[in-house]
């Protein structure tokens, strides 16, 4: 797989407004946790609030994979660059851990 930090998506504004509001959420549900164990809430409280960030990450993660996938793998293999497939099959083993 190649190197991430040398590869850039221009993403559109929609499309990036839409991937920050999602992080920020799950950044203030991150914090709500944290409150929560420096507040002693009770384990089940905090291990449901757990769930939600997960699910949201997972959202996240479809979003982003979705947009990949439209863009970035369809205009890599338009071009011809099939080793975008093997790397796009990299990522989703990795994710199905």
């Amino acid at each position: 797989m190649s190197d991430c930090c040398n590869k850039k998506k221009e993403r559109t504004q929609e499309e990036y407004k839409s991937l920050i509001n999602r992080l920020n959420r799950i950044e203030g549900q991150i914090r709500g946790i944290k409150g929560m164990v420096e507040n002693d809430a009770y384990c089940t409280d905090i291990l449901i609030q757990v769930s939600a960030v997960n699910s949201a990450l997972n959202s996240f993660n479809k979003k982003l994979l979705e947009n990949h996938i439209k863009t970035c793998v369809t205009d890599d293999i338009i071009k011809g660059k099939t080793e975008t497939v093997d790397e796009l099959v990299e990522v989703l083993q990795k994710l199905m851990k």
